[in-house]
């Protein structure tokens, strides 16, 4: 068993705020054995240094706590361990105001850019250090432009429109700078195969046909950097075309020279420029394997009388160089992808002829001068840095340096920040906090400790609060009887590990539930529950038991003091029907129920409950008319003369019941009910509402007449029926006419009126 077992102890268990169990939380759960490692948690963290600052029950870590937590727990503010960073500024020299009018001018190693030079930073874990770097453009700084162009043949006529760059540049970066300055170099390819013909023809002139070239080359300084821009249009005007195989040309092997050849070339610590003028692609890493070059380029200069002799060596680095790729339209999209992995460079279209190269050259440097690009070194291990930048009135950087631990104990690490295209950089110098004053300050075997066994942090083979056991002592039967309350069998209520006598509290996996006491008896999540909430969510448990807030109370406390959840619309508490008993209704009256005990689900209506009362009172009628002084005087009954002079329910602040009840006689009266300071109040208007009886004469004038119309009615429905059918046996008939075959002569029923009889013996004589 781990016999330094120690408790992550919440103190705000003891004063009662979640919010400072949850602050202080990080700080403990760190479970710090020193002021050192607690400063190295969270920059919230302190320590406590007071001698009796712990309780029993509590561990050494417990020193370690959120600063408001500590400052709860009566630690004193002499007593406590913060350490906090700082920022020193050893170099701030102010930036130059360079002005181009004044007949003597500055050295540029004179010229201040930014500012401050050199800082110092005292770094604590966790808490960051911002300070502000200046940035300004000296007016009339000098420039060094260097033009590398690629000479192969497909670049003859861009070769003529360069033979007056010189003269012409100057010209037009007179409006820029007065100390201005121009270079020129050319390169071609690798001067190998199989990106060249090795013929010893072809080696001497390259070209074919009456073509009059010059050798191919990898890369050549013709002019060193000049202010003379005729020198610069004279060597140029002497220059010749050469030739190559591939389409791809040798350029950054030339790039790589301008860089590091600095005394060849003559760069100055001021602005540097780079032209790279082509109108093809470049080769890529492994590309030389094709013609045997298998090393890597060592980064050295390699010009023997300008040339360069090493062009089997490759690789392109930035050297403080900024860089304008002028290159025809055709190659924009692979030179612009270049662009992103090069900082401070920048694209320019350049025309078939490079008739447009000056205003190319002025447009990239104004892009190029119209941001500003900080860098910083290798970052220590731990230690990140942010940069906000602020471009109003100038150009400044809010930069802030942070370390999530301590780094070397007491080494400094320097970053070196820097403008990108610029020579002039910031030093910053990074010492961490790895310990608190009170280390270095501590007293070797002090008397604060038992028998001199300790700085406050036990020396070995020692424990307790004050180093006052040693660990052969711990677990003996004098030293666990301290650990038994009432003399009991449990030792710390088995919750805890008695160690020199002092129960020292087990902690659980989560931080915000501790064990304490002097005997572990208590803790701070045994409490009643609520709604699945400990104390309710309406208080903080301390030894086992709910304080809770105000107006809350019980065992949970789950009962509320309020009372405004029990007024019902009218005002009243609970109706006057109940009282209000932990933020609800308990109803005084069982018939009724509700939130605020307004429904009474058995009770009859209002209404019809007190009708027989208000008719015996009011209009000395109905069935309790013998019994109404005994049994209807319980509320006061006031007559109105019509419905109008009843209270309307918008007028009162006490329950009111409109009523419209019918007597045996048939009439109507009408009343309220209402209950106003426990007096039962009956408003009733004094005259009834009577049926009116029947008018004979009109019933039976309508009675006859509805029997006259109903006989007429019945007449005129025979007589239609009657014609229908008449009209119909007509038509029949008229049918049956119409298709009969015979005349009058052959009617069977016709019988004509004379009768002629012949006599047999009349023979005509």
């Amino acid at each position: 068993m781990d016999l330094r077992l120690l408790l992550v102890a919440t103190l705000s268990a003891f004063l009662g705020g979640s919010r400072a169990q949850q602050e202080g939380s990080e700080c403990i759960k760190a479970n710090a054995q020193s002021c050192g490692e607690c400063i190295q948690v969270a920059e919230t963290c302190g320590w406590c240094t007071a001698v009796n600052f712990l309780s029993p029950g509590e561990s050494k870590s417990a020193r370690c706590d959120d600063l408001e937590s500590l400052k709860k727990r009566k630690c004193a503010v002499t007593a406590l361990e913060n350490p906090r960073g700082s920022i020193n500024i050893d170099k701030n020299k102010p930036v130059t105001n360079r002005n181009r009018d004044v007949a003597e001018k500055l050295k540029p190693e004179q010229i201040t850019q930014i500012q401050p030079q050199k800082l110092t930073l005292t770094l604590r874990s966790g808490e960051p250090q911002t300070f502000e770097l200046k940035f300004k453009r000296a007016e009339d700084y000098p420039i060094d432009l260097y033009y590398l162009m690629d000479l192969s043949f497909s670049m003859k006529d861009d070769l003529e429109n360069v033979k007056n760059l010189g003269t012409d540049l100057m010209r037009e970066m007179q409006e820029i700078t007065s100390d201005f300055r121009i270079g020129f170099g050319s390169f071609v390819e690798k001067t190998v195969m199989p990106y060249i013909s090795t013929t010893p023809a072809r080696l001497i002139n390259p070209c074919t046909g009456n073509q009059n070239c010059t050798s191919p080359f990898s890369y050549k300084n013709v002019l060193k950097l000049t202010n003379k821009g005729d020198e610069f249009n004279r060597l140029v005007s002497q220059q010749q075309i050469s030739g190559n195989l591939d389409s791809p040309e040798g350029g950054f092997d030339a790039i790589m020279q301008v860089a590091v050849c600095e005394d060849q070339i003559g760069w100055r610590n001021v602005t540097r420029l780079l032209v790279f003028s082509t109108d093809a692609g470049f080769h890529f890493a492994g590309d030389g394997k094709l013609g045997g070059i298998v090393l890597p380029n060592d980064g050295r200069c390699h010009l023997e009388n300008n040339m360069y002799t090493m062009s089997h060596y490759y690789k392109l680095s930035d050297h403080n160089i900024q860089t304008i790729f002028a290159v025809t339209e055709e190659f924009q999209p692979v030179y612009k992808e270049l662009k992103n992995l090069i900082p401070k460079s920048a694209v320019g279209t350049l025309s078939s002829n490079s008739s447009n190269v000056i205003k190319l050259i002025i447009d990239a440097y104004n892009s190029l001068s119209s941001e500003v690009i900080l860098e910083n070194g290798r970052l220590p291990e731990g230690v990140s840095m942010n940069y906000k930048s602020i471009c109003k009135n100038g150009v400044s950087f809010k930069i802030s340096i942070e370390s999530k631990k301590c780094l070397s104990h007491g080494k400094a690490e320097v970053i070196k920040i820097k403008p990108l295209g610029f020579t002039e950089e910031v030093e910053v110098v990074l010492n961490f906090i790895c310990d608190c004053q009170c280390a270095a300050e501590g007293t070797p075997d002090s008397n604060e400790c038992h028998e001199g066994n300790g700085t406050f942090e036990c020396n070995d083979g020692r424990i307790g609060r004050l180093c006052e056991c040693s660990k052969d002592e711990v677990r003996t039967e004098d030293l666990d009887a301290n650990c038994r309350k009432d003399n009991g069998t449990d030792i710390c209520s088995n919750y805890g590990d008695c160690v020199c006598g002092t129960c020292e509290c087990k902690k659980r996996d989560n931080p915000l539930e501790v064990y304490s006491g002097k005997y572990c008896e208590c803790d701070n999540f045994n409490c009643d529950r609520s709604n699945n909430k400990l104390c309710g969510g309406h208080g903080r448990c301390d030894c086992r038991k709910c304080i809770c807030d105000a107006n809350y109370t019980g065992s949970a406390c789950d009962c509320s003091l309020e009372t405004a959840t029990c007024l019902a619309k009218n005002g009243q508490i609970c109706n006057g029907r109940g009282v209000c008993d932990c933020g609800s209704c308990k109803c005084t009256n069982l018939k009724f129920q509700g939130p605020t005990c307004e429904i009474c689900p058995t009770c009859p209506g209002v209404c019809a409950e007190h009708k027989d009362c208000v008719q015996c009172r009011a209009f000395e009628a109905g069935e309790k008319k013998e019994t109404c002084e005994r049994d209807c005087s319980y509320f006061q009954l006031i007559k109105v003369k019509d419905r109008d002079k009843l209270p309307q329910p918008t007028d009162q602040s006490f329950p009111l019941s409109h009523c419209k009840e019918r007597d045996a006689n048939d009439c109507w009266f009408y009343y309220t009910y209402a209950i106003r300071n426990d007096t039962k109040e009956v408003y009733v208007v004094e005259t009834l509402e009577c049926p009116a009886g029947p008018d004979i004469i009109p019933i039976v004038a309508g009675v006859v007449a509805g029997i006259v119309l109903i006989g007429l009615a019945l007449l005129l429905i025979w007589k239609l029926l009657m014609i229908i059918h008449d009209r119909r046996e007509f038509a029949k008939f008229e049918k049956e006419k119409m298709n009969a075959k015979w005349d009058t002569g052959e009617n069977p029923i016709y019988k004509s009126a004379v009768t002629t009889v012949v006599n047999p013996k009349y023979e005509g004589k």
